[in-house]
């Protein structure tokens, strides 16, 4: 299908900061992330891990989709804010069925996930000041309705009809901006990049909420200690690597690209590549959570893959982005996921403390030379942004 060829005059944008209501809305996908870290959890096989990453990645296509919302029009504005409320309503009946969305709550899932696009189309189509981006998101309707209204069916199946269905559903709906592209949508770059920002920081508040869930109701002893302090540590390695140098490129270019190209850079570093980044935040909570509950005792392969490869394929989501950002990769980064990786054979074989303390240091390492060899190229470039 053609698309009409009008750029979005972002040139002439007000940019404006992220609101309450947003915020307020986030606080039911924080509930959501805490399920899904929960549903891995409670059965750390591949089977479990996969079925937790289909939520996510449910879930975050869903909190992405109203980003672009209320990145276009002011969601405090007359029905507008109702109509997000309504929409956290029905997110957050899909947050509660989350455990169960495989099993008995499967239809209740697919239900409220189904309500939460079809609002999100709606709002758009009604509440948008600008024609062009009406018909864009009706357009996007052809995937954003058939994709999540095969999760409906699926919440009858089990087993891997209903694994198979679940991917199909998901790849029709993440499919639309591509094959329908997003001219005609416009995006606000500062606001557009805090967002996203904000919800890497609620990723990460995660994995700390998993250390303080798992070390309730056990002995604090000094091996305990020690882990929650190492996951600590791992934590802020990951926060710096992202806040310290992505974040800030990917909000330089956001900003300096115009018109169809930052809506299709906005599309590609933050809808798609933050979901991997996202995943691998998720992985590593599920792996520091299982390190706190057996401290003294090798992780079980799982939750070793977990632990390291979720390390791995956040710092590879980086170069990623940095990738279709700039088109250069960093090496080290790639190194540190490397050796993150390989880690993994270790992890099931020495006490979960010490696994930890290992992928602690590769981060600590990445940031500490990163932090030293390139101080005042970091410095320019965050006098630039």
């Amino acid at each position: 299908m053609s698309e009409k060829l009008v750029e979005p005059e972002d040139e002439l944008e007000t940019e404006h900061p992220v609101t309450p209501l947003e915020l307020f809305f986030d606080l039911v996908f924080v509930f959501a992330i805490t399920q899904v870290t929960a549903l891995m959890s409670d059965d750390p096989t591949w089977a479990g891990v996969g079925e937790g990453l289909l939520v996510l990645a449910a879930l975050w296509w869903t909190w992405g989709a109203y980003t672009w919302l209320t990145n276009a029009i002011d969601p405090d504005e007359g029905s507008a804010r109702l109509a997000v409320l309504g929409a956290m309503a029905a997110m957050f009946m899909a947050a509660l069925a989350v455990p169960g969305a495989f099993g008995d709550d499967g239809v209740l899932f697919g239900v409220a996930y189904l309500a939460v696009r079809v609002m999100h189309i709606v709002l758009f189509a009604e509440a948008s000041p600008d024609v062009d981006m009406r018909q864009a998101s009706l357009r996007l309707a052809r995937t954003a309705i058939p994709g999540p209204a095969l999760l409906v069916v699926a919440g009858f199946l089990d087993g891997w009809p209903q694994i198979a269905l679940w991917i199909v559903a998901l790849a029709i709906d993440y499919s639309g901006p591509y094959v329908f592209g997003v001219r005609g949508f416009s995006v606000s770059a500062e606001h557009f990049a805090e967002r996203y920002g904000l919800i890497v920081i609620i990723a990460l508040g995660e994995s700390i909420v998993a250390i303080g869930i798992s070390a309730a109701g056990i002995e604090l002893d000094p091996t305990v200690v020690l882990a929650a302090v190492l996951g600590l540590v791992l934590t802020a390695a990951l926060w710096w690597a992202y806040f310290d140098i992505v974040a800030h490129v990917a909000r330089r270019k956001l900003s300096e690209a115009r018109g169809h190209e930052r809506v299709r850079l906005a599309r590609d570093s933050f809808s798609y590549l933050h979901l991997p980044m996202f995943a691998g935040i998720v992985l590593v909570a599920l792996g520091m959570k299982k390190v706190i509950a057996h401290v003294d005792e090798p992780l079980e392969t799982v939750p070793a893959v977990a632990l390291c490869g979720g390390v791995a394929l956040y710092l590879l989501s980086h170069d990623a982005i940095r990738y279709r950002s700039v088109r250069t990769v960093n090496r080290r980064r790639c190194l540190a996921a490397l050796a993150s990786a390989a880690l993994i054979p270790a992890a099931t074989r020495v006490d979960g403390v010490v696994a930890l303390a290992l992928v602690a240091a590769v981060c600590s390492a990445l940031i500490a030379y990163e932090t030293l060899r390139f101080r005042e190229a970091r410095a320019r470039m965050r006098a630039a942004v």
